[in-house]
Formats: C-alpha cells, structure tokens, sequence
C-alpha cells in the first residue's frame, strides 16, 4: 500500500514537472529539429542575431503581459513602438536634444499614451480591444504625419549604445531584454501590487469587494505596458539607426503570440514570467529557423499565425476542464 502511495505520489510531481516545464520542452525539441535542418543554426554567431530580435518582442512582451493577466489586451504596442522610433529620432536630429533627455522624455510620453488607455478602458469603460485599436490607428498617423513617411537618420554615434553594441559576445538588447524580464518577474512576484494583476484578472469583482481599487490596476498595466513598449521602440531605434514611419509594423501580432503562447490565460489571472520567456525565445527559433531554411515570408506568417491559434485553444480547453472539476 505505501509502495503504492510512494509511486503515485512521484507519477503525480512527474506529472506536474512536464505541464509545467512544456513549453520549455517544445522550444528544447523545435531548437534540435533547426539544428538538424541546418548546420548554421546552432553558431555562436546566429543565436546572438536571434536574440538580438528577439529582444524588441520580448522587452514589449513584459508590459503586454500585466495587461493580460487582467484578461484586457492591447492592440496599440505596434504603433507605439513606431512612435517612439520617430519622436525620439526626431528631438536627437531635428531638435538637437542630449541622447538621454530625449529617450527620457520619450519613455514619458509612451508610458503616458499608456496611461490614456487604462483611462479609456477603466474610466470610461471602453473594451480594451476598441480602446487600444483606436490608438494603435491615431499614433500609426502621427508617427507618419510626423516624419512624412520619410527614414529619419543622422542619429549620433553614442545612441548605438542601447541596439548595437556588445559587452563580451552578448549584445546589450539582449541584456536590457534579461533585465526587463527579472523586473517583470519581481514585479508579479515580490510586491504586493503584482499579486493584484492575478486578483483582478481572476475575478474583477471579488477583487474590488475585498478592497483592491481595480481601476488603479488597470492604469497601472496599461501604463506598465506603454513603458515597456517604449523601451522597445528605443532598442529597436538605436539597432537599425533610422528612425522609420513602418517600424513597429505587426510587432503587437508577435508580442500577443510570445505572452499567449507562454501560458498567460488570455482570460487573466494566470501566467509566469518564465512562460513568457520560453515563449519569446520559441517565436524567435521559429523566426530565425524559417529564415535560414529560406521559407518564404507569407508561410512565415501563416505558420506564426497557427501557432497563435493553437497557444489560444490550449488555454481554452485548459480552463474548460478546470471549470468542469
């Protein structure tokens, strides 16, 4: 009998281990089949490219993932990430302002557009998908009636610091990247306001009733998510050194993908930052793998777009069967 127990017990924490550890064995499975289709997958010098483009998604994927855990999403990253790119090309170049003031003044104003949208959706009481949507078209406009749809370049040299140089082999988005996701993880897990995130987005009402001010925590992910996407925008900005009207194009499709696809319940309050992590890298072998196999770019996007579809299911079925128990 207590042979019996003894095996259940280690069937059962076997068990656990792999649910919890999947995501990370699909990204460990989909890193060995590129390695095989391609000899030139697995080189130093390919993995420090994928993580350079992966960190633009990744950085923005953090904030994206406060405003999930509420079960609220937000549409207007892409954009963003494009306004960023051309206010802050275009205070350096065209205003002669100091590198640090204008990415300062920046990441102001993207954390501020952020706060617009927890206003929209929490004070006014406007879905997310609509609020976010609206912003996402009225900052893509701005972006391009700011630059006339023209490159913005001339950007000096030092500002390659945030998206083009290196310390040893590892590119430094990679480690702004590694710092935003210990920030988010300490965030969710260490302060008493990450644990709010969960308690809204796994019961809005029961949240407020035992005396959280949910509208609070809506401002702050939205504007958590604005900040983050700002950074990005930088990151991205200081990498191609041209400021450019299309920049952030599709970029809220990837981040959504990397969170949804992490284990973050796209009905809120549940999700790890680890997920979130596994979930980027896994979008960036699948970028980079397709890239060198020479797929072509609308299979690419095909492909991205299953893998979405089957990461939403997932969840679904998942809560469908706890609901049943």
């Amino acid at each position: 009998m207590e042979a019996a127990k003894t095996t259940e017990r280690a069937e059962n924490k076997l068990g656990s281990f792999v649910k919890n550890q999947a995501i990370w064995l699909v990204f460990i499975v989909l890193m060995i089949a590129f390695t095989i289709a391609s000899p030139n997958f697995l080189t130093v010098n390919n993995l420090m490219i994928m993580l350079r483009q992966v960190a633009v998604w990744g950085i923005a994927s953090v904030g994206m993932m406060f405003v999930i855990l509420l079960g609220e999403i937000d549409l207007s990253v892409g954009s963003l990430i494009t306004f960023v790119n051309i206010m802050c090309a275009m205070l350096m170049v065209d205003a002669g302002m100091n590198m640090w003031l204008a990415v300062l003044l920046t990441l102001a104003v993207s954390t501020g557009v952020g706060l617009l949208n927890g206003f929209m959706v929490s004070t006014l009481g406007i879905p997310s998908l609509i609020a976010t949507f609206a912003t996402q078209t009225a900052f893509a406009g701005i972006a391009l009636l700011m630059c006339g749809g023209q490159p913005v370049s001339g950007l000096p040299e030092e500002f390659g610091i945030f998206g083009a140089e290196r310390i040893g082999v590892v590119p430094v988005p990679v480690i702004i990247m590694a710092v935003c996701f210990a920030v988010g993880s300490f965030v969710l897990n260490k302060t008493y306001f990450g644990r709010y995130f969960y308690a809204v987005g796994g019961n809005a009402e029961a949240a407020r009733l035992s005396g959280i001010r949910t509208g609070r925590v809506n401002y702050l992910a939205f504007a958590l998510s604005g900040f983050f996407a700002g950074l990005a925008g930088i990151v991205l900005l200081s990498r191609t050194n041209s400021g450019m009207g299309n920049a952030g194009l599709g970029y809220e499709f990837r981040v959504i993908t990397c969170v949804v696809l992490g284990g973050v319940s796209v009905n809120g309050g549940s999700g790890k930052i680890s997920g979130v992590v596994a979930g980027t890298f896994i979008i960036g072998a699948l970028n980079n793998g397709m890239v060198l196999l020479n797929i072509n770019s609308y299979v690419q996007q095909i492909v991205l777009g299953i893998v979405l579809v089957l990461a939403v299911s997932f969840d679904s079925l998942q809560r469908k069967r706890l609901e049943r128990k």
